[in-house]
């Protein structure tokens, strides 16, 4: 293929369902001049549940899928598929830009004040050893702890991004880790950067940092991209399609939705 055919191709993203919005998000404001496709799985959703082989298999059949469609670059932006797949899916495609995402441990430690870092995560990425490995890199600089957080990603699939349901939630699963030692609260599922302004709004008055990994991700990608001379320089106009395996025309809506909202 021809580098310039190449560079006219949009950029992939896939995610187990809706929570790979909050990284699209952050690549659509710093590349205004690409494309992009994004492929949400939310018939599979949530992939945090299944082993580590079903997972591989999923994450191969979408990437599979945007490869077909004809992808210039590609985020996995899902923990889950990160962990279970990133390593073989560069080895099947060595010359094609491709970034995973990971909790952003390593920002939350470089502003480090001496209190305690809480990792929300699915608990298949609490699991697995890709996370016990970055816990590993961090855990003499900083005190960490992982918060299991089961179903809480059901509620951005639905659309629930506010209300009593999750202050239940939070009052039940996350509420008992926090302390008057918790400095930040890392958002270690793509999905839940659209809970933070509840979430925001549940802590109160407590002075705690939420952050996530969106934006890293979307600039270690711009910056693979650029590497391979694939980006446009030119102002140009963008083109977004959202695909969903549900085949249902209120995920694309939900997707529409999310790409629009205000999260940070």
């Amino acid at each position: 293929m021809e580098h310039n055919k190449e560079k006219e191709l949009p950029i992939g993203f896939m995610d187990s369902g809706l929570g790979g919005i909050s990284v699209l998000k952050a690549a659509v404001q710093i590349m205004p001049n690409e494309d992009f496709i994004y492929y949400g799985d939310s018939k599979n959703a949530p992939y945090g549940v299944k082993d580590r082989e079903k997972i591989r298999e999923l994450t191969f059949h979408v990437v599979e899928t945007l490869m077909k469609r004809g992808i210039k670059g590609l985020a996995v932006a899902c923990n889950t598929a990160t962990s279970a797949a990133v390593k073989d899916l560069r080895l099947m495609y060595p010359d094609l830009p491709l970034v995973g995402i990971e909790p952003a441990i390593k920002p939350a430690v470089s502003q480090y004040k001496g209190g305690e870092i809480l990792v929300l995560a699915t608990p298949m990425t609490i699991r697995q050893e890709k996370f016990h490995n970055l816990l590993g890199l961090y855990k003499e600089q900083a005190h960490i702890i992982p918060v299991p957080c089961a179903g809480l990603m059901e509620f951005v699939e639905e659309g629930h991004l506010d209300g009593e349901f999750l202050d239940a939630y939070f009052s039940k699963y996350l509420l008992p880790y926090i302390t008057d030692k918790t400095e930040t609260i890392v958002l270690g599922c793509t999905h839940y950067p659209f809970l933070r302004p509840h979430l925001r709004e549940f802590l109160g008055n407590r002075q705690i940092e939420i952050i996530d990994g969106s934006m890293g991700t979307a600039k270690e990608l711009k910056r693979r991209l650029g590497e391979k001379n694939l980006l446009h320089a030119e102002k140009r106009e963008q083109q977004i399609i959202f695909e969903n395996s549900m085949e249902k025309q209120e995920m694309i809506d939900l997707s529409w939705k999310l790409l629009r909202l205000p999260i940070d």
